[in-house]
């Protein structure tokens, strides 16, 4: 039983961490619409654009889904988000957070 129970975590954990594990290298290059307000190294140098460097993954995904699906609302942000898959953000998101946030 303690066998089962380790191993039904794991996969669980596994899946979890999958949900938004992405391409880090190819998140930098779909990221050249974001680096404008976000800045390049995810540091944005106006304080009313948040800085994505170092959050967590599974967090920018979900922001940016929530853009897409409209139910967090921002012109700019709601249209960069309109064309974009889960594999894109996934990637994106992976790029910000290896960033380091300093």
């Amino acid at each position: 039983m303690k066998k089962l129970l380790t191993c039904m975590l794991t996969v669980t954990w596994l899946l979890w961490a999958s949900a938004w594990a992405g391409d880090a290298a190819a998140g930098k290059s779909k990221a050249a619409s974001c680096i404008g307000c976000h800045g390049m190294a995810g540091v944005s140098a106006n304080p009313a654009w948040p800085n994505l460097a170092g959050q967590h993954g599974d967090y920018l995904v979900k922001q940016m889904k929530d853009f897409k699906a409209g139910t967090r609302t921002d012109p700019n942000m709601n249209a960069l988000m309109a064309p974009l898959s889960e594999a894109d953000m996934a990637d994106i998101a992976a790029y910000f957070s290896s960033l380091d946030c300093k």
